[in-house]
């Protein structure tokens, strides 16, 4: 652990924080766990694009995944696709599903306020919730249907209004074929007891969630892990647990809660070059992202529409993006020219991704390869553009 020591505890320098950070998510050196269990460290996936960014995610962190075993997991029920931290749809385990969903209730609830608080004042939600359960419960909906199911007896209401109403009172997940790599489907929901045969967790631990997202994002102030959960208030949580963690302190003098035990790595540590998928939780999980993303580079990667592209890691950090083509074509953007053994990483790279693409067809905008670039097993292109 590098650090100078204050009165308050070390101090934790930038390239410090971002080393611990790649060692806890596997982007350091990759691991051989299972899909199953590198989700559940992560606390999930996000998984706004289907299927590409949790397979991709996976990708960048485990020797040898290939995508059949996470779509087995799908077609299984042991991993779903259901709206959780941020109000985003995530891709997490089954017993995350049911424990963290009650936790995250209020991020669903302000959302809904925010975006369609007008449209549904004076709305019997409890009783759009209770029909909404019973029609996706007697068959999975996409939300076009179920809002116009539920407009029916509602003719004054905005069938999508009402659609997002139901996805905020109740725990949907999506149902494959949705989700499974290489193949398209419907975005269609029921409810995650139906799907799952549980209940929801009736007495979920916020001390648990914040553990979880030390030991996969720490050291982290509280804003941070209030910018992870979408959750407020949290500050609490961590002062009932201080006596459980370690202090440090950022270059700012902003306070970092840690486990003793998780990796701190030097901040000279070697980082290998990396891929990193679209809407990666590696760049959405801090208040302040500078320890992977620098803020001259966020505009390049975030849009404002909320979009986030695949991004290239050289020393640790952001410098560049990427993407996957519907030809199966890997082309990378470096920000700025690249060292010789940087390209040539970047390549290898690049080459590991249009490996894993090629593995399998698709249908185009089904989100996994295109049948326009090939049948099975075919590889794309690798491509390095020159920075502007």
């Amino acid at each position: 652990m590098t650090g100078t020591g204050t009165a308050t505890g070390p101090v934790l320098g930038r390239r410090a924080l971002g080393r611990a950070l790649l060692a806890r998510q596997h982007l350091l050196a990759r691991t051989r766990r299972t899909p199953a269990e590198l989700v559940h460290h992560l606390v999930g996936l996000q998984a706004q694009a289907a299927p590409q960014p949790p397979y991709l995610g996976l990708l960048a962190r485990l020797d040898g995944f290939t995508p059949e075993p996470l779509s087995t997991l799908i077609e299984q029920r042991a991993v779903v696709r259901t709206a959780l931290h941020r109000g985003t749809l995530h891709l997490v385990t089954a017993d995350d599903c049911l424990a963290l969903r009650p936790l995250l209730q209020p991020v669903l609830d302000h959302g809904l306020r925010t975006a369609f608080g007008t449209r549904l004042a004076g709305l019997d939600l409890d009783a759009l919730a209770a029909e909404a359960r019973d029609l996706v419960e007697a068959e999975p909906r996409t939300f076009r249907q179920l809002g116009a199911l539920l407009a029916a007896t509602r003719p004054d209401r905005h069938p999508a209004a009402l659609a997002q109403a139901a996805r905020s009172r109740l725990p949907l997940v999506q149902v494959p074929p949705r989700g499974l790599w290489g193949r398209g489907g419907p975005a269609a929901h029921t409810t995650a007891e139906a799907w799952l045969g549980r209940p929801l967790d009736p007495a979920p631990s916020p001390d648990d969630l914040t553990l979880r997202y030390l030991a996969a994002f720490g050291p982290a102030t509280v804003a941070d892990l209030q910018k992870w959960s979408g959750l407020s208030r949290l500050g609490p949580v961590l002062k009932r647990l201080a006596p459980r963690l370690l202090a440090f302190r950022d270059e700012q003098g902003r306070l970092l809660y840690d486990l003793p035990d998780a990796p701190r790595p030097d901040g000279d540590t070697p980082a290998p070059v990396r891929l990193v998928a679209p809407f990666d939780n590696l760049l959405l999980s801090h208040a302040d992202r500078s320890r992977v993303l620098p803020e001259e580079y966020r505009g390049r990667v975030m849009t404002p529409n909320g979009l986030v592209a695949g991004t290239l890691l050289v020393d640790g950090l952001v410098a560049g993006t990427w993407r996957l083509t519907d030809d199966q074509d890997v082309v990378v953007r470096p920000f700025a020219p690249l060292r010789r053994a940087d390209r040539q990483a970047a390549e290898a790279e690049a080459e590991r991704v249009a490996a894993f693409a090629g593995r399998c067809g698709g249908e185009r905008g089904a989100g996994g390869p295109a049948a326009g670039g090939g049948g099975a097993g075919e590889r794309g292109a690798v491509r390095i553009e020159e920075p502007p």
